[in-house]
């Protein structure tokens, strides 16, 4: 049997089509180590991380205060259930309520769990205080949607390749059109809602920016029709798009707000759920848990995380850089017949590729990107997300947008 760290590329990418669950279609590289905007494969070629493992490693790699924090609070306590207080969930729960400006958060690991914690707290909330009849409460979802696997979240999404054979589905969900106030408007009016649960970006879709004044007139329709905003932010939140929160752009406060990915740095799977008190106080003892939520190691983890995000001023970098990297690449598409259009905020853009969603334009582009020292994935076919780390230098950027457009010249028609 070949050692692990002496197992070529080659060798590991066999190990797991033979013994893992084929759930996922990976680009041809494996990854042994990282630390900042860069990875190295098992063979040592670097590469520079446009992924950013959909935008959960924001700061970076490794980040040595992260990984300072994680390390020592191993040391010293990992877990000890929500059975018993420990020394570092209430200093976190006070620290990230404070910077999010929320009375109140409810912790736990996975983006789609904290999704599933949001929707059970939205439908309390309804029956308790809006006055809903039990089992009748309705969410009000977008098409497109992305906001994890579990059952019932795939309930409502409208991606069949994540849907079909799945089933039987959880019920009291209504889509509506992304970025269309009329259907919301009319979606809302209904009997019985109780939430709209909205990405401010839908990232796996392809990177939609909605115009702008969406989600400003949606929170508005929601205060107006007694309905809860609830935004998920798991992956454009902590300063992806520029500001702290995408919602921020303009202006708007979610009644619930749902973090992940980059709340740990992707150092351990940290997330949570905030909310004022008049919508989390629905919550009560054994209604609602998890073993391993606001663990001490998430909670350090977190708080030196969310720390690095403001002492390194990432999300005026992720800003700036945003609107470097759409310059230059709107520069080449311009003349360009393979990339029909850029689009995004801050550091989570994507580009059109200018052929059909069933090609493998996309993928051979990425393959190709792969070759040339970046890395970047399809999403929905012909669409390329890039999304790098939030640390990346002016410098490193354009040495990006070089490659990237280098890349994309090998494939114009």
């Amino acid at each position: 049997m070949t050692a692990v760290g002496t197992a070529s590329s080659k060798e590991m990418m066999h190990l797991e089509e033979e013994y893992g669950a084929h759930n996922y279609h990976p680009l041809p590289v494996v990854l042994s180590r990282g630390e900042g905007v860069y990875v190295w494969d098992v063979e040592g070629k670097k590469y520079y991380d446009f992924l950013s493992a959909y935008s959960a490693v924001n700061q970076g790699h490794c980040h040595p205060r992260i990984i300072d924090a994680l390390v020592n609070q191993a040391k010293t306590l990992t877990l000890t259930s929500r059975a018993f207080f420990n020394d570092q969930l209430g200093p976190y729960e006070k620290f990230i309520t404070e910077y999010f400006s929320f009375d109140k958060v409810l912790p736990m690991n996975t983006g789609a769990e904290a999704v599933e914690t949001a929707i059970k707290i939205c439908r309390k909330w309804a029956y308790e205080k809006k006055g809903i009849s039990e089992e009748a409460a309705v969410i009000v979802v977008c098409d497109g949607n992305f906001h994890g696997r579990t059952t019932t979240i795939i309930s409502f999404s409208n991606d069949d390749n994540a849907k079909k054979n799945f089933g039987p589905y959880t019920p009291g969900f209504v889509s509506v059109p992304y970025d269309n106030l009329d259907a919301l408007s009319e979606a809302l009016s209904q009997k019985n809602v109780a939430g709209f649960l909205v990405e401010p970006i839908q990232g796996e879709a392809g990177v939609y920016v909605p115009a702008d004044g969406y989600l400003t007139k949606a929170k508005q329709l929601c205060e107006e029709n007694g309905v809860l905003f609830i935004a998920d932010e798991v992956q454009t939140g902590i300063a992806r798009t520029g500001k702290l929160l995408a919602v921020a752009h303009e202006n708007v406060t979610p009644d619930i707000l749902i973090l992940g990915k980059a709340l740990s740095g992707g150092v351990y799977p940290v997330s949570a759920v905030l909310a004022n008190n008049e919508i989390m106080n629905v919550i009560k003892p054994g209604q609602h848990g998890s073993t391993f939520g606001g663990n001490p190691l998430a909670a350090a983890v977190a708080i030196a995380a969310l720390e690095v995000v403001t002492d390194e001023k990432l999300a005026e970098n992720a800003d700036r850089l945003g609107k470097l990297f759409r310059e230059k690449l709107a520069e080449y598409i311009a003349t360009s017949n393979i990339a029909t259009l850029v689009r995004g905020k801050g550091l989570l853009n994507a580009v059109v590729i200018n052929d059909t969603e069933d090609s493998s334009t996309a993928w051979d582009i990425c393959v190709a990107l792969k070759d040339n020292g970046l890395l970047a994935k399809p999403t929905h076919g012909n669409i390329i997300r890039f999304a790098p780390p939030l640390v990346m230098t002016e410098e490193q950027l354009l040495d990006c947008t070089n490659i990237i457009i280098k890349t994309f010249k090998q494939f114009e028609k």
